[in-house]
């Protein structure tokens, strides 16, 4: 059996988050066939073309990183109906210069979370676009969570709810049979 490797981005810095949460809860619940990484993405400064011709190691370290591995992860909150703006930055630095594109023919899924009750699909909608223009695979469909209550899934991924483990499980499921067909 083939494993392949997933860089887990976590576009929620914060203590807490419930999106690190949901990430795990995909990490606990995928087939074997995944293994994942979990890549910092805050520790980059803002994209600045004058940075490029000497990139900051944390820079380095998250390309080097999404290279390397099979197929990525994004998990997110929604801010003003859009994404968080340090996945926006990793994602910047990751597509310059654009013949170093780690983005291009990267298998990538999406989802994310939020206690509103459309979960997060409208920022999800606009990364779609963002890494459609990039060349990456976008795992089909959509797979937002709406966050009911405090205790839905534990700080190890256990998710309470059975309804939602059943979504996340056939998620993790559909993006790990993508993986395989592409990476």
């Amino acid at each position: 059996m083939t494993t392949f490797t997933v860089a887990m981005l976590a576009a929620s810095p914060r203590k807490q988050s419930i999106n690190v949460k949901l990430g795990r809860a995909i990490e606990r619940y995928a087939p074997d066939t995944l293994r994942f990484i979990w890549v910092r993405m805050d520790e980059m400064p803002f994209y600045n073309g004058d940075l490029e011709g000497d990139r900051p190691a944390s820079v380095n370290a998250f390309t080097d990183a999404i290279r390397a591995a099979d197929a990525a992860c994004c998990v997110m909150p929604e801010y003003n109906r859009s994404l968080p703006a340090v996945l926006k930055n990793a994602i910047d630095w990751g597509s310059k210069p654009m013949e170093a594109n780690v983005w291009r023919d990267k298998v990538v899924a999406i989802t994310g979370t939020s206690p509103g009750a459309i979960g997060t699909a409208v920022g999800q909608q606009h990364l779609r676009q963002i890494l459609a223009t990039l060349g990456a695979h976008v795992v089909p469909g959509e797979a937002y969570i709406s966050f009911k209550t405090p205790d839905m899934i534990d700080d190890e991924g256990n998710i309470a709810d059975e309804s939602v483990r059943a979504f996340v499980t056939a998620f993790a499921a559909r993006f790990a049979a993508l993986v395989a067909k592409l990476a």
